[in-house]
């Protein structure tokens, strides 16, 4: 593990996985690096792999107030520190990696979760009562409330996973689901910044997912002046490792 220090002096931690170019990747919503490692691992055949905490998470700090602004602004100190080509986000952390509108040769968003037609409607006042709950001291009252009505898990598997050990690192993470709600704005495809965006960007999806995510992709990609779009097959939300690999690197390295 190393770690680099962001503009306001936040600790930002993160490991390092093969040679070749640096590629970044920018965890989704509710995840810290450890989600990543299979993929860090796959990847690192063609790049160097930056698999980093996001703040608040896992090693990484958490300087407070929070503003949207300082994710974008510890990307950018991960990406200078490890002079990195290219990036890769996952899901509701696209939103960071595309508001940043940093200097990558190329880059790829997996899923970004807008709220296209077909979507789950978003739950009434949802950035306030995750905010409430973990001013309450409830982390837990925060991950149900994402696990239930954001995701659309039932809720006796959540109480399942409540009596597990995996429970404690999901609370210590949960106050970060109020930075992705404040990423995503209101989860509308961002149309005026995705035509802002002149990096070639690669938008990807799972054949499995929910045709809502599925299209969420495509219209990512058809807003972007340099923008492509693959699915491959996949499970709920995820590509396999494997896949991913040969992709990014048929992508960025080989086209």
């Amino acid at each position: 593990m190393e770690k680099v220090v962001s503009k306001d002096g936040t600790e930002i931690a993160y490991d390092t996985y093969g040679s070749g170019p640096g590629l970044v990747l920018v965890a989704g919503g509710f995840t810290d690096r450890s989600r990543y490692v299979e993929d860090a691992e796959a990847l690192a055949s063609a790049f160097t792999v930056v698999n980093y905490d996001r703040r608040g998470r896992g090693d990484s700090g958490d300087t407070l107030p929070y503003a949207v602004e300082r994710e974008w602004e510890d990307l950018e100190a991960v990406r200078s520190a490890t002079d990195a080509r290219f990036a890769l986000a996952y899901s509701s952390g696209s939103m960071v990696l595309l508001q940043a509108q940093l200097p990558f040769e190329k880059q790829a968003v997996m899923e970004p979760p807008f709220r296209v037609e077909g979507a789950p409607p978003a739950p009434e006042r949802y950035l306030e009562r995750l905010q409430e709950f973990v001013a309450a001291g409830n982390p837990g009252g925060a991950a149900e409330l994402f696990m239930v009505e954001a995701v659309g898990q039932p809720k006796e598997m959540v109480d399942q996973i409540r009596q597990t050990p995996m429970w404690a690192g999901m609370e210590a993470i949960a106050h970060t689901l109020a930075y992705d709600a404040l990423q995503l704005g209101d989860s509308a495809v961002p149309t005026a910044l995705l035509a802002s965006t002149e990096v070639e960007t690669l938008a990807l999806f799972s054949n499995t997912s929910p045709s809502w995510l599925q299209e969420s992709a495509r219209q990512t990609a058809a807003a972007l002046p340099h923008g492509k779009v693959e699915g491959h097959d996949g499970t709920f939300h995820t590509i396999p490792s494997d896949t991913l690999a040969r992709v990014l690197a048929d992508y960025f390295i080989r086209s």
